[in-house]
This record gives structure tokens, C-alpha cells and sequence, in this order.
């Protein structure tokens, strides 16, 4: 099936020798507008934080970039097609349906080259069903297994989504297209697989079919990084801040928070606010943590930079003063 070509630096605005800082930068800046978690008009918002987000997983990750590159203008060509149906992105079922899902967050683009759609799902094969006989006459239908993209509101607070399932069959050519509603639960896990059963393949011989497996894909966010069930975000501090204390706001998924910092916090400590994370399937949560940095202006005033020229003059502080 033709699939649209996606240019994933066109998406977020940066040169193709961008840095991977620059790539962050691009996503960041693009993701605090469009994110459905922040965005203002979630609606309209939500197709074009699906092409940042599937951009920035593509160039943010250094395997899949190479790849990217290399594919290139050769995107479309055929022995690059036969070449990547041979390294395992096949998009149809063995010996059956060819799959396409549509509503699940990801392109046919990122899906055949990237992701795992359509592809049979590891670790769950097949299952004759015997009769009488010795041999087995019935077959269970392949299962198939797929990405769907995951918010952290939506497994903060759960969800239920609605994609399309599309099957065209290789011997006639005929497609059907099925409507499917799929849960999605407060607390669910990055790579973790949602069932939708007997939506998979169909039997062989009257068996039956097989499962649909849609695998979570945590959406990145503007301001927060993932480690299990808890948050970080970069807290940036004026170094007047750090060293006087300040009381200052931050974004969390319940809404802003108001943070105490003390005084004399150093660079890259860790202030926690308990609960404030993600579902541990225990009815609590994990923990948010402001990770601190310090920075500095980039232009003074002659005023300010002649209070600066005092402090130095009167401090005896030294940072590399080792006894």
C-alpha cells in the first residue's frame, strides 16, 4: 500500500545537520503550543502534535534517525521496500489480511518503517485447535500487533479511544472497515500491550481469530520526563534565587504548583512534591521532581553589572577552593 513520505525536519523546523539539542529545542518550543495536555484547542491541536510527536521520536532517537537518513529519496523505491519487508516491517499478516489502523497516533509512514504495525506479534503464535484426529483441522488466526500513542493525562485520569481498523484482503483486493473502541487505563505502562480480543486474523478452517495487540507509546511531553511513575522537570533558577530562596510556580498534570525553594540550593538537586506523578495501580501516585539549574543572564544593564562587580569584590566564596 503507497504511503505518504514524511519529512520529519521539515515538521519541526530544523536543518537536516540539526544537533540533537536543536532537535529538543524544536520539539519543546512546538509541543507547549500543540500538546493535547496543554494546548488551549485541544481539537484542532491534536493532528499537529501527532506529526511533532512521531517527528521528534524519529529524530531524537539516533537508530532511528541513521535510518531515516538513509531511507531518504529512496523512500519509495522498490528494492528499498523489498529490503525493509525483508528486515521484518511487513504490514501484513502471514498468509493473510494486510492491516491498517488509523486514530492510534502514528502515520502509515512512521508505522512501516518505525512501528509495528500489522506486524504478527511476538510471543503470540498460533494455536492449533485438535478435533478427533490426530491432526489438527481448525487454526487460530494470527495475531497482530500495533502502536497507539498515550498521553500522560490519559493514563493519569484513563481514556477510551476510537480507531479505525481497515483489512483488505491480498486474494481480492476488497477492504472492510471496522470501528473499534479501546480502553485505555489510568496507570498503563510505557510498551505495555492492550488486548482487543478476536480482532486480530481470521482463523483458518473454522478456527478462531486471532488477538489485536495495541502496544502504549508514552506521547513526550514539553516539560516532563518519564522514569516509571514518576515526573522530572527542569527547573531553571536565577542564581538570586537559588542563594536567597524564592517560592516560585511549576506545571504539574493537576495544574500549577507553588514550590518553596530554600535557600542556597545548589545545581541539580532534586525537590520533590509526593504525589504529584503518575498511577502505581495501588490508588497512589509517584513523585514530581524540580531538577534545579542555574542560570545566568545573558545581557546585564551597566547598573547591574557593577552590583555584580561588587558582590565579587566583597564575597570570599571560591567554588574551586578544595579545602
Amino acid at each position: 500500500m503507497p504511503v505518504e513520505f514524511k519529512d520529519y525536519y521539515d515538521v519541526l523546523g530544523v536543518a537536516r545537520n540539526a544537533s540533537d539539542e536543536e532537535i529538543k529545542k524544536a520539539f519543546r518550543s512546538l509541543a507547549r503550543k500543540y500538546h493535547p495536555d496543554v494546548a488551549k484547542d485541544k481539537a484542532s491541536a491534536e493532528n499537529r502534535f501527532k506529526e511533532i510527536n512521531e517527528a521528534n521520536e524519529v529524530l531524537s532517537d539516533p537508530d532511528k534517525r541513521r535510518k531515516y537518513d538513509e531511507l531518504g529519496a529512496n523512500w519509495n523505491q522498490p528494492e528499498w521496500q523489498s529490503a525493509q519487508q525483508a528486515g521484518g516491517f511487513r504490514r501484513r499478516a502471514e498468509e493473510g489480511s494486510e492491516f491498517h489502523f488509523d486514530g492510534t497516533g502514528f502515520s502509515d509512514f512512521f508505522e512501516q518503517f518505525f512501528g509495528s504495525r500489522g506486524r504478527p506479534s511476538s510471543g503470540f503464535g498460533r494455536t492449533p485447535e485438535y478435533g478427533t484426529g490426530s491432526e489438527p483441522f481448525a487454526q487460530h488466526g494470527q495475531d497482530i500487533e500495533g502502536d497507539i500513542l498515550v498521553t500522560l493525562d490519559e493514563i493519569l485520569h484513563g481514556s477510551m479511544r476510537t480507531i479505525r481498523l481497515e483489512r483488505t484482503d491480498p486474494r481480492t483486493g476488497q477492504s472492510t472497515i471496522q470501528t473499534l473502541r479501546v480502553k485505555i487505563p489510568p496507570g498503563v505502562r510505557e510498551a505495555q500491550l492492550i488486548r482487543l480480543a478476536s480482532k486480530g486474523q481470521e482463523g483458518i478452517g473454522g478456527g478462531t481469530p486471532g488477538n489485536l495487540y495495541l502496544r502504549v507509546k508514552l506521547a513526550q511531553h514539553p516539560d516532563f520526563r518519564v522514569r516509571d511513575v514518576d515526573l522530572y522537570y527542569d527547573l531553571e533558577l536565577a542564581p538570586w534565587e537559588a542563594m536567597l530562596g524564592a517560592t516560585v510556580h511549576i506545571p504539574s498534570l493537576d495544574g500549577k504548583l507553588s514550590l518553596k525553594i530554600p535557600a542556597g540550593t545548589v545545581a541539580d538537586r532534586q525537590l520533590r512534591l509526593r504525589g504529584k506523578g503518575l498511577p502505581t495501580g495501588d490508588g497512589t501516585r509517584g513523585n514530581l521532581y524540580a531538577v534545579v539549574s542555574i542560570q545566568v543572564p545573558s545581557h546585564v544593564t551597566s547598573e547591574e553589572r557593577a552590583l555584580w562587580e561588587q558582590l565579587a569584590q566583597k564575597s570570599t566564596f571560591n567554588p574551586r577552593k578544595t579545602s
